[in-house]
C-alpha cells in the first residue's frame, strides 16, 4: 500500500509547489503508483524518472502502461533507446538514455522530434542527455532503503503542477479534477 509521507496538493500553499513523497513497501506499490499516474496523464507531458539501477523506473512505467490498457511486455528500452506505445487516449514514448556516452548522442539519434508533439514522454536516465533534453513537467525520483522504495514527485511546470495536484488528490481518495477533452 502506498504510504504518503508528505504531499502538497495546492501549488500556492507550499514553497516547493505541488509535490509528493511516499513509501512504496513492495513492487506492487510501485506499479500501483504508475497506475494512479496513468489516470491523470495529459498529452504532451514530459516525465523524468530518476534513480539508480533497480530502483523501479521501469516497474512504475509498467504499472502506468497496464492501467492504460497495454497488455504486452514492458521492458526498459536500454538497447533500443525508445519503446513507443499507442495506448488508450495517448501516444506514449518510453526512453532510456543509460547507454549514452555523451549528451550529443541524444541529438545524433534524432529523438528531439518526439518531444515536440503531443505524446507523453517518459525518460529514464535523463541526465545523460542534458543539456539537450527538454526540461520535465514532472520529475520522479525513486530511491531504495531497507523498508522498500521511496518516491519523490515534483511538478516543474504549470502542467506538471496540475498533474501532481491531481495525483496527490487521487492517492488521498479524492476525485481528481475532470480532464478537458
Amino acid at each position: 500500500m502506498i504510504e504518503l509521507l508528505n504531499a502538497a496538493d495546492d501549488n500556492g500553499s507550499h514553497p516547493a509547489g505541488a509535490h509528493l513523497h511516499a513509501h512504496l513497501p513492495a513492487e506492487a506499490d510501485t506499479e500501483a503508483l504508475g497506475a494512479a499516474l496513468a489516470a491523470i496523464l495529459r498529452p504532451g507531458l514530459k516525465i523524468w524518472l530518476q534513480g539508480n539501477l533497480g530502483m523501479g523506473k521501469t516497474t512504475l512505467t509498467r504499472g502506468l502502461l497496464r492501467a492504460l490498457g497495454h497488455e504486452g511486455k514492458v521492458k526498459s528500452p536500454t538497447y533500443t533507446l525508445i519503446e513507443p506505445y499507442v495506448v488508450s487516449r495517448l501516444d506514449l514514448y518510453h526512453f532510456d538514455f543509460y547507454r549514452f556516452n555523451s549528451p550529443e548522442e541524444y541529438l545524433d539519434a534524432g529523438l528531439d522530434e518526439y518531444f515536440a508533439d503531443q505524446g507523453v514522454c517518459i525518460v529514464e536516465w535523463p541526465d545523460k542527455a542534458l543539456p539537450y533534453l527538454p526540461l520535465p513537467d514532472v520529475e520522479i525520483r525513486l530511491d531504495a532503503r531497507d523498508s522498500g522504495r521511496f518516491v519523490e514527485i515534483h511538478g516543474r511546470t504549470d502542467a506538471g503542477q496540475t498533474c501532481v495536484i491531481e495525483l496527490v488528490r487521487a492517492l488521498r481518495g479524492a476525485d481528481p479534477a475532470p480532464k478537458p477533452d
